[in-house]
């Protein structure tokens, strides 16, 4: 599952190929969000991994600032919810149009 935390984060950093202290960077900047452990060590999930490799790639190759970077993931997520409410919208209009009898026609 791709929300299940997992990785503290020398491991998360190693798997990116960055340093700890820029994952605690973006954390502080609001950019990423790991769990805690009970001991409340920073535990990172495959999404959590996925998304500061996007961070990186946003950053690096395409020279997005942070600032830039948080307005893309906001826009991104508002995105998603849209398409989910247009998908509902239109599973409600099929629904409507199903249960719609055709009207008997005349010879």
């Amino acid at each position: 599952m791709d929300d299940e935390p997992c990785y503290v984060i020398s491991v998360a950093a190693h798997m990116i190929g960055m340093h700890a202290q820029t994952l605690r960077y973006y954390e502080r900047a609001g950019l990423v969000r790991p769990s805690r452990s009970l001991g409340r060590r920073r535990l990172y999930s495959p999404a959590d991994i996925a998304r500061l490799r996007d961070i990186q790639r946003l950053i690096n190759d395409l020279g997005v600032n942070l600032a830039g970077v948080d307005v893309i993931f906001r826009m991104r997520e508002r995105m998603m919810q849209m398409e989910a409410e247009l998908e509902e919208l239109r599973r409600e209009l099929q629904r409507l149009r199903d249960r719609r009898l055709p009207a008997p026609r005349e010879s």
